[in-house]
């Protein structure tokens, strides 16, 4: 320890406040006292958690010495509290009420600012000693401080940072704005789950109290002494952490809180204080605002993202289905597909046989969307192996139903058909497994339906299936098409575009070829509808033969 003398030299005390920068107080008198009351030479008048008179530091031919006045909060010397008079070595530090005071007696502490002119009170325009902290001095200090707070938060909220960097720093600038022990933010995500962001201070855990209560009224709230307060003071979890004073601030945007701040201090003799909890509601609101945009920068990124995959998407599954109609002697062929999202369901192809003969196959996976096109890409390499060499449907469809009520999700289902064409001789078998009935219209204006033949793939396995056949005279059309087709919607009057409609429109273009009917039903649709958006896939297959 230092020597009396050097110490007259220069010891000095630090004393951070909340609210207040650092300053610097030489001990240049033999008795300095510290509390409420301005008869202190210290006094800290707004700080409620001193006592009037709180404690004193004396000179002593030994060196310096501090000493606690039976003040109602007490006060600690490196942690441990204060019963008797006890000695100052260099680098010790007190607390007491909002107070933390550091001795020094090696100029250590550079930070803080020195006091050594006279303050005016300016109420009576009397001057006051040297190193006197007044009422006017610390509220401006206190002022100073919150408003660097502030602009402090404001310029890092202002910057880039990714969401989970962002829940940190929000805590820290609270933390580090009101001096709390320890913190933490949580956040209220979809359906209501609580979320823990960012914690600092080892044990911390928040009282369901104080959770719902900031939550459901959307309130600040602040207890300055858990031991007088009596909503709180029997709460296990305040009584277990020993948690002195705390404060709860909601993260409130326009529409809703999405969360809050939690600060507390257990154990030390530190109480927050309405300013400070004006001070931290003001920065909850721009940090939730800052969370808010952040929130939809990163949303936009996933939108953004999956709009990318899904495009991807749609262009493979655009390679799934067939380029072009393959050339046929004798038969003119087209094919159509446009899912009502990016991508969708629905599935048809042309697989040409040796024999001149051809397989037309047309599915429909139930519901829309992702798990509808991954459906959709398993039919259709599953069909290509089934149909790749032509044999008796019902079982070539059997074996697809069992395959696809092996691999299919129990609420999901796929109607089908199959037609195999001989050019040749019209022959045409086929077998429906639940799907829309393909038209067959003869160039006598007569129509035909290929009526359901079993039921849809996927829910029974054991399913049997019939095969069934008839003919395609010269200029017959055949149409294989989706439910997207008959129940195109037209929104003014609610009605649907109908078989009965598609009937007279193959049958006024029955002498066109394949790619002229497929167009002319393409645009009686999107006139009928208005041009409305589609409310399901659609997908056409025509076959005329020559």
């Amino acid at each position: 320890m230092a020597t009396g003398a050097t110490q007259r030299a220069s010891s000095e005390l630090i004393i951070d406040s909340p609210g207040s920068p650092s300053i610097r107080i030489p001990l240049e008198t033999d008795r300095y006292t510290i509390g409420r009351s301005s008869t202190n030479d210290l006094p800290f008048p707004n700080d409620q958690s001193l006592s009037r008179e709180h404690l004193t530091f004396e000179r002593t031919p030994e060196g310096w010495t501090i000493r606690d006045l039976a003040s109602r909060n007490g006060t600690q010397v490196n942690g441990t509290r204060l019963f008797d008079a006890v000695p100052l070595a260099h680098g010790d530090r007190i607390s007491a009420g909002h107070l933390s005071i550091r001795y020094d007696t090696q100029g250590e502490f550079k930070d803080a600012k020195l006091h050594e002119v006279q303050f005016v009170d300016q109420p009576t325009g009397e001057a006051v000693p040297a190193g006197t902290v007044t009422a006017d001095l610390h509220s401006a200090l206190q002022m100073s401080l919150q408003l660097g707070a502030l602009v402090r938060a404001g310029r890092e909220l202002a910057g880039h940072c990714p969401l989970d960097e962002l829940f940190p720093l929000i805590l820290n600038l609270t933390v580090d704005a009101v001096k709390a022990s320890r913190g933490a933010v949580i956040t209220i995500e979809a359906g209501g789950e609580v979320k823990t962001r960012a914690i600092r201070g080892e044990g911390l855990r928040i009282s369901t109290a104080v959770r719902d209560r900031v939550i459901e009224q959307r309130k600040s709230l602040l207890v300055p002494d858990t031991s007088v307060d009596l909503d709180f003071a029997a709460r296990q979890s305040i009584l277990v952490q020993e948690i002195r004073s705390f404060m709860a601030v909601p993260l409130q945007t326009d529409e809703q809180v999405i969360g809050f701040i939690y600060l507390d201090s257990p154990r030390l003799l530190l109480e927050f204080t309405v300013k400070e909890l004006n001070l931290v509601t003001v920065m909850a609101n721009i940090a939730a605002i800052r969370i808010e945009h952040a929130r939809l920068i990163e949303a936009e990124k996933a939108r953004l993202l999956l709009a990318g995959e899904l495009e991807r998407a749609a262009e493979i599954q655009r390679r799934l289905l067939p380029a072009k109609p393959p050339d046929i002697a004798g038969l003119d062929l087209a094919g159509y597909n446009a899912p009502c999202r990016t991508v969708g369901g629905d599935y048809y192809d042309f697989l040409p046989y040796p024999d001149g003969r051809i397989a037309l196959l047309i599915g429909d996976v139930s519901g829309k969307g992702m798990g509808a096109a991954l459906l959709m890409s398993s039919l259709q390499a599953r069909s290509r192996v089934v149909f790749e060499t032509p044999g008796d449907l019902s079982a070539q469809v059997s074996h697809l139903n069992r395959i696809t009520a092996a691999n299919c999700p129990g609420n999901c289902f796929i109607t089908f058909c199959a037609v195999v064409l001989d050019p040749k001789s019209g022959e045409l078998r086929y077998c429906n497994a639940g799907h829309n009935s393909p038209l067959l219209l003869h160039a006598s204006g007569e129509f035909e339906s290929l009526e359901s033949t079993g039921l849809v793939l996927g829910l029974f396995p054991n399913a049997s299936f019939e095969q069934k056949a008839c003919r395609l005279a010269p200029d017959d059309v055949l149409l294989l098409f989706s439910d997207g087709v008959t129940e195109a919607c037209r929104p003014d009057i609610d009605e649907e575009f109908g078989e009965e409609r598609l009937v007279g429109l193959v049958r006024d273009q029955q002498g066109q070829s394949a790619s002229a009917i497929l167009d002319a039903i393409k645009s009686e649709i999107t006139s009928f509808t208005g041009g409305a958006a589609a409310a399901d896939d659609v997908t056409l297959v025509v076959a005329r033969r020559g």
